[in-house]
C-alpha cells in the first residue's frame, strides 16, 4: 500500500538537502507548535526506567534524546546520513552516547529481532515512508507482546473552518524556505505530505488491522496533529 509515491531516493535526496537546518524549520513552519507537541506525546507514553525503545524515522534525534528522559535505552534508526551526522552531534552534546545508539536502516525492513523493543515511536515520519503498512507490521514485529507503538503525526483538522484555515497555511509555509536559503520546492513536498497524509481515523483503523489493540487517539490543535497509541497483546 504506497502511502507516498514520491520516489524513496528523491525523498532521501530531499532530507540530505534540508538537514543543515531542518531543526530550525520544523520550528519556523511549525509556529513552534510541534514542541508542545512532542511534550503531550511524551507525557502519554508508557515507560519505566528499565524501557527499551526504538525511534523510527528519528531524524535529527529531538525525540529519540526525549525518550531518554523516561526510557533505559533508546536506537534510533533513520535512513539519511546526513540526518544521523547531526543526530550524532547533538547527542554527544548532551553527553547520552551511552542511552543512544544511532542505526542507520530501512523502517520497512527492521534490522531487529522480533520481540526486541518495550516500545516504538515514529514521529512525523511516518507520512514519508512509501508504505505505510509495511512500517506498522514491522514495527508489531519487532515489539515484545505488551510494548507499546506510538505515533505522531501530522493529520486531517474535521472543523471546518480550520480545515480550510489549515489548507491555506499549507500553500504559504514552503516559501518560509526564502528565510534559510531553502529550496521552495523541498517544502512544498513536505507540505504535500501532510496535506495528503491519512486523517487520524484512518490510520486508527489501519492500526488495528495490522494486530494493534486498544488504539487510542489524541487530536491536537483541533485535528492538525495527531497522537496515537496501540498495543500488541
Amino acid at each position: 500500500m504506497l502511502t507516498n509515491k514520491v520516489p524513496e531516493q528523491d525523498v532521501h535526496d530531499l532530507f540530505t538537502r534540508v538537514a543543515p537546518k531542518y531543526d530550525l524549520m520544523n520550528n519556523i513552519v511549525s509556529l513552534g507548535i510541534q514542541k508542545s507537541w512532542r511534550k503531550k506525546f511524551l507525557r502519554q507514553l508508557d515507560l519505566n526506567k528499565n524501557s527499551i525503545c526504538l525511534d523510527l524515522c528519528c531524524g535529527s534525534a529531538d525525540s529519540t534524546i526525549d525518550l531518554t528522559k523516561k526510557a533505559k535505552l533508546v536506537t534510533g534508526l533513520d535512513f539519511n546520513q546526513e540526518m544521523l551526522k547531526i543526530a550524532q552531534k547533538k547527542i554527544r552534546q548532551k553527553q547520552l552516547q551511552s542511552k543512544i545508539k544511532l542505526i542507520a536502516g530501512d523502517a520497512m525492513n527492521l534490522p531487529f529481532a522480533a520481540n526486541s523493543f518495550d516500545c516504538v515511536t515514529i514521529c512525523f515520519g511516518l507520512r514519508n515512508v512509501p508504505d505505510t503498512v509495511k512500517t506498522i507490521q514491522e514495527s508489531y514485529r519487532v515489539l515484545k507482546p505488551g510494548g507499546q507503538f506510538a505515533v505522531l503525526e501530522m493529520s486531517q483538522p474535521t472543523n471546518a473552518l480550520v480545515k480550510l484555515g489549515w489548507q491555506a497555511y499549507f500553500k504559504i509555509f514552503p516559501y518560509f524556505a526564502k528565510l534559510t536559503h531553502g529550496n521552495i520546492k523541498d517544502y512544498q513536498y513536505l507540505s504535500k505530505t501532510s496535506k495528503e497524509f491519512l486523517s487520524a481515523e484512518q490510520l486508527k483503523k489501519l492500526l488495528e488491522q495490522n494486530g494493534f489493540t486498544r488504539v487510542a487517539v489524541t487530536k491536537l490543535t483541533y485535528g492538525a496533529g495527531a497522537i496515537h497509541l496501540g498495543r500488541k497483546d
